[in-house]
C-alpha cells in the first residue's frame, strides 16, 4: 500500500469513528445536563487509554456519566463504594479453599470487581492508601498478580474515580505514585440555569431513557489506536517538552523556578 493509500484510509477510518464519538457525546449530553466540558474530557481519557479523576460535590452526575459512558461505549462497567473497612481483596479478589468430591483441595481465584472494562471507584478518598494501592498494577500495567500468579484485566481497562472536595474527614489523600496513574483531573462543577431546568423536567417526567450502544468496545480501542496514528507537528513536540522540562528544577530553562519547585514530571509524562 503506498503512503497515499494508507493516509487516505486513516482519514476514512477518522471520518467514520470522528462521527461515532461525536453521537456518542451528543447522546450522553442528553443524560448529563450542562457538562459539555466534563463529557468531552472523559471522552478525551478514554480515547487516550488513560484515567480520570472526578472531583465535584454529590449529585453533579458523577456516577450517571460513568454508567452513560459504559452504556453508549458498549462497555461493562462496575462500581466500586469506597469506604475505610475496604480491604484490598474486595477490589482484585482473593483464593478460596475448595475441596472436591474425591477430598482434594485446591485454592481457586475468585475474581474481584477490578476486572472490569470501565470501572468507578466511587469516593476514592474514603478507603485506607493499603486499598487504594490496590489499584496501581491494574492501572499502569492492565494486570494484577495474586499469590504469584497473574491475571489480566480486560481490554479495553480504564478508571473514572471520584472524589468529594468538601468533607475531608475520615479520608486519606491519594498518595503521589496514585495521582500519577490518573491522566487528567476533571473538576465538575453546577450546571447553568437552563440545563438545571431541562434537568428538573427530564427527572420527573415519565419518560424512560433507553440508551443504545453507538461504539462497542473493539471499536473504542480501534479509535485508541487511531489516536497514536495521528501526525503532531514539531512545534507541538516541543510545546509538550518545553512545558514538562519547566516544571523540574534544575533544568536551566527558567532560573526563578528552581528554587520552588521540589520534585518534577518524569519522561513518563512527555510520552503520554
Amino acid at each position: 500500500m503506498t503512503t497515499l493509500e494508507s493516509e487516505t484510509q486513516l482519514v476514512d477510518c477518522l471520518d467514520e469513528i470522528g462521527a461515532k464519538i461525536q453521537d456518542v457525546r451528543d447522546t450522553t449530553a442528553t443524560v448529563i445536563f450542562g457538562q459539555d466540558r466534563v463529557i468531552d474530557l472523559a471522552l478525551t481519557t478514554l480515547l487516550s487509554g488513560g484515567h480520570a479523576l472526578l472531583i465535584g460535590v454529590p449529585g453533579l452526575a458523577k456516577t450517571s456519566l460513568v454508567e452513560t459512558l459504559g452504556a453508549v461505549l458498549g462497555l461493562e462497567n462496575k462500581r466500586i463504594q469506597f469506604t475505610p473497612d475496604l480491604m484490598p481483596s474486595d477490589i482484585v479478589g482473593s483464593e478460596v479453599l475448595e475441596e472436591d468430591s474425591g477430598g482434594r483441595r485446591d485454592f481457586r481465584f475468585v475474581k474481584g470487581p477490578i476486572f472490569t472494562q470501565l470501572l468507578m471507584a466511587d469516593e476514592i478518598n474514603r478507603a485506607s492508601p493499603k486499598t487504594q494501592s490496590a489499584l496501581l498494577q491494574a492501572m499502569q500495567e492492565n494486570h494484577v498478580t495474586v499469590a504469584g500468579i497473574r491475571h489480566d484485566v480486560p481490554r479495553p481497562f480504564h478508571v473514572l474515580a471520584t472524589q468529594n472536595p468538601l468533607e475531608q474527614e475520615g479520608t486519606y489523600p491519594l498518595p503521589e505514585a496514585q495521582l500519577d496513574r490518573f491522566l487528567l483531573q476533571i473538576d465538575v462543577s453546577y450546571p447553568d440555569a437552563d440545563s438545571e431546568r431541562r434537568m428538573l423536567f427530564a427527572t420527573t417526567g415519565t419518560e424512560e431513557r433507553n440508551l443504545k450502544t453507538i461504539l462497542s468496545a473493539e471499536e473504542l480501542m480501534m479509535a485508541q489506536r487511531l489516536v497514536r496514528q495521528l501526525p503532531v507537528g514539531d512545534q507541538v513536540v516541543d510545546a509538550i517538552l518545553q512545558l514538562v522540562r519547566s516544571a523540574r528544577p534544575g533544568t536551566g530553562i527558567d532560573k526563578t523556578l528552581d528554587e520552588m519547585i521540589a520534585w518534577g514530571p518524569g519522561p513518563a509524562r512527555v510520552k503520554r
